[in-house]
Formats: structure tokens, sequence, C-alpha cells
């Protein structure tokens, strides 16, 4: 399984970016895709998650109300809408694919995850 993100970039405080993650290969036991961030100095964090068939979607407090995550089953492909973006969210996105059939309650951990993108750089300015 490879997956390749897309969208980074500059954007000014308050401003919007979506970034896409395309899955390729053996994907058909797709279970939940999801979206981790690394900040410069600190560890990985949640962003969002999607659970695959069915489309529950999950969030950390930091971004809920203001990123939307969201899939497309046909293309295995996933999306992160960012709104009201804020230099807090400068940081390296990461998607990521979970194959097994997991609990939503282990959609937050790294280890859930079977395969990672490549990573995608959002820097927002001030």
């Amino acid at each position: 399984v490879q997956l390749q993100a897309f969208g980074g970039g500059l954007v000014q405080a308050g401003g919007s970016l979506r970034l896409s993650c395309a899955a390729s290969g053996r994907t058909f036991s797709t279970n939940a895709m999801g979206w981790f961030r690394q900040a410069p100095g600190k560890e990985r964090a949640f962003v969002a998650a999607v659970r695959w068939y069915g489309g529950m979607t999950y969030y950390s407090d930091s971004v809920q109300g203001r990123f939307t995550i969201s899939r497309d089953n046909a293309k295995n492909t996933v999306y992160l809408q960012m709104n009201s973006l804020e230099p807090e969210d400068t940081a390296v996105y990461y998607c990521a694919i979970t194959l097994n059939d997991r609990s939503s309650y282990y959609y937050t951990r790294e280890r859930t995850y079977d395969y990672w993108g490549q990573g995608t750089l959002v820097t927002v300015s001030s």
C-alpha cells in the first residue's frame, strides 16, 4: 500500500487549505484513514480520522469545528479541509491507513495505522 499526500503550502492566518491523500495498492480491506501532524520540536499528534465504511469522523479537540475530514471510496482518497487556520497549525501533515478491523477507540494512536504517507508541509503565517 502506498499513500501520497498533496495540498500543503503557505497560507495566512484565517485562511484555508485542503489536503488530499490517495491510497494505492491492496486497499480493499481499509478500515479507516487518518491525519496526523508534527509541529517543529513536537511529537506527531492525531488530527482526524474517518471510518472507511459508514463515514464516521473523529477529531482532536484542537481542530474540532475548523477541520473536516472526508473520503471518496471510489478514488481511495481522503481529504482534510482546513479552515480558520492558525499559526499553531503549522506542521508537517501525514496521512495514514489502517487495513485491520480496529475499534475507533484506537484511531488516535499512531500504532493503529499500518501505512503512512510522506507528509506535506503546512505553514500558517501570522
